[in-house]
């Protein structure tokens, strides 16, 4: 059975833990690059030159150093939030495509989407092209968060899955750290007037989706998503190469094929008296005792109220608040990178 599966596919050089660790890597590349573009616009609306492109201000020399001066909070504001736009729509999207044509085909579409992007951004010459280049990007990094992690999942054992998203989630962090510290050290070039100062940032978030569009097509795909289109073959496979193909093992892969063709199974019948739309998602309609709606009503405000707390606005305003809390424009630079570090 392991040859349907191409030979370039990393399942048949790793198996067990060696698998996992591997998939994980990936998946914490894409997690790495949402963490990275969170972080980036924090040192980038500092950016005398960005100012000036955008045209929301201008920057004024005090104590030596430059420090921002906005006119135009909504147009800064606007910049910022599109993006977050485009994610909703991008991770509406990730979820049905992923459903449509496999988990890898999609987290390759989605960084070529965000690669596209990012081109866009850093090459933006006023605020209308960044406002367009922001909603494509944001579009992108809605298919990675939407379609990464279930991958991630549905190919970790039961017992192992909160560990490993926990992994991940601490190298979304570590993009953010990333970000603030490599726009503090462009900081200093040409005493803080050089375009490279925030156009190198944005562009440089391109080289961890470019690995992740280029690695993506060698991993193996959701043993899930496999038995749901009818491949059984090659999920029992995968299952097996991810669980081990020897004593025990074998049985523990068997067992969790069967559990994943029994839910598939249900999912199926429910499908003949109403649809997956997201709307019966979300409201539970016509899933019976799966408890769907539940559960995702569950998951959706503990994302809210996460938000409520404010995090998102620390992560992308951390040196303007501590600028307004009296630090100079560089301190209230290095203190936000500080900040972020201890989140991890």
């Amino acid at each position: 059975m392991g040859h349907q599966i191409e030979k370039w596919n990393i399942a048949h050089s790793f198996e067990k833990g060696q698998l996992l660790i591997a998939i994980n890597c990936l998946a914490a590349l894409s997690i790495f690059f949402f963490g990275y573009d969170q972080g980036m616009m924090g040192g980038v609306n500092n950016s005398k030159d960005y100012i000036d492109t955008m045209g929301f201000g201008y920057t004024k020399v005090v104590d030596g150093q430059n420090t921002p001066v906005v006119t135009d909070s909504l147009l800064q504001g606007g910049i910022v939030a599109v993006y977050y736009l485009g994610t909703l729509v991008g991770a509406l999207m990730g979820g049905w495509t992923g459903d449509k044509v496999g988990r890898i085909k999609t987290i390759a579409f989605g960084a070529i989407w965000a690669i596209f992007g990012a081109a866009l951004q850093c090459s933006a010459q006023n605020h209308t092209w960044m406002i367009f280049a922001r909603l494509i990007n944001g579009v992108g990094t809605g298919i990675l968060n939407a379609i990464v992690p279930v991958w991630a999942t549905e190919t970790a054992e039961h017992k192992s899955r909160g560990q490993f998203i926990a992994i991940e989630f601490t190298l979304n962090i570590f993009g953010v750290v990333v970000a603030y510290w490599l726009e503090f050290g462009l900081s200093f070039i040409d005493n803080g007037n050089a375009a490279i100062i925030w156009r190198f940032p944005i562009a440089f978030q391109i080289l961890p989706l470019f690995v992740l569009f280029a690695a993506c097509w060698y991993f193996p795909e959701s043993p899930r998503w496999l038995v749901k289109v009818g491949r059984e073959d090659e999920a029992r496979w995968v299952l097996g190469r991810l669980r081990g193909e020897s004593g025990e093992d074998v049985a523990r892969a068997e067992s969790e094929f069967q559990d994943i063709r029994n839910s598939m199974a249900i999912e199926n019948e429910n499908k003949k008296t109403t649809s997956d739309s997201y709307f019966n998602i979300i409201t539970g309609r016509g899933f019976g005792k799966l408890h769907v709606g539940r559960r995702v009503q569950l998951v959706i405000w503990l994302q809210i109220m996460q938000e409520w707390v404010g995090i998102a606005g620390v992560t992308v305003y951390a040196p303007t608040i501590f600028r307004i809390a009296g630090f100079d424009a560089r301190k209230s630079q290095w203190i936000s990178g500080l900040n972020n570090i201890f989140y991890m």
